[in-house]
């Protein structure tokens, strides 16, 4: 209001860039409703925000169902290393039928993810985005055959990872530790991506 010098700092693109945006659940309701803190969001994803840069990215793909636009906004947010970002990215790059370049683009980064340790976070990151953003508007994709990923004759565990996430699924309604795990203890990393892909549909 009264120092031209900090007003001008204020508007610079790196500050819109970088600025700490909370988590859903520390957000205060009536930012949605505030005109100048959508502009300023804006703004900020204008400028190449990677938090909210990946989730309007999710709003496009998971609700308003825009797959171009979506990607584009979570490759721009996975290229700033935005760690959650390159996670749905890889998972929505899998489900891909139509582009087996998209697919295999995909499946380099799970194995960079896996070497990572970052599965997990990416996982639990953007089921909070989901649940407690846009409760009971989102529409993730349908898993079909041709998504799976394993067409090796000679592995025990292919076509068994929908049973497998339904009977851990069912174990987490218990409560009961046959919950945990997911599928780290299968050695197929084809069957391993499949496992996360209906952990990843199933989120919200």
């Amino acid at each position: 209001m009264t120092c031209k010098a900090a007003r001008d700092a204020g508007e610079a693109d790196i500050v819109h860039r970088s600025v700490s945006i909370p988590p859903p659940h520390a957000t205060p309701w009536w930012w949605c409703l505030s005109p100048e803190a959508k502009r300023f969001f804006d703004r900020c994803i204008v400028a190449g925000h990677p938090e909210l840069l990946f989730r309007e990215a999710l709003r496009e793909l998971f609700i308003r169902r825009n797959e171009n636009i979506g990607l584009q906004m979570l490759n721009s947010a996975a290229s700033t290393g935005h760690a959650v970002a390159k996670y749905a990215l890889t998972m929505t790059l899998l489900l891909r039928t139509d582009d087996n370049d998209e697919k295999q683009k995909g499946l380099e980064l799970y194995r960079k993810l896996d070497a990572a340790g970052s599965l997990a976070e990416g996982k639990t990151r953007c089921f909070s985005i989901l649940t407690m953003s846009w409760p009971g508007e989102v529409q993730m994709p349908r898993i079909e055959e041709q998504h799976t990923l394993c067409s090796s004759p000679r592995c025990s565990t292919r076509g068994h990872m929908p049973l497998l996430y339904d009977y851990r699924r069912r174990a987490a309604e218990r409560n009961s530790v046959h919950a945990f795990g997911g599928a780290a203890h299968i050695p197929c990393i084809q069957c391993r991506i499949d496992y996360d892909l209906q952990a990843f549909v199933n989120l919200p």
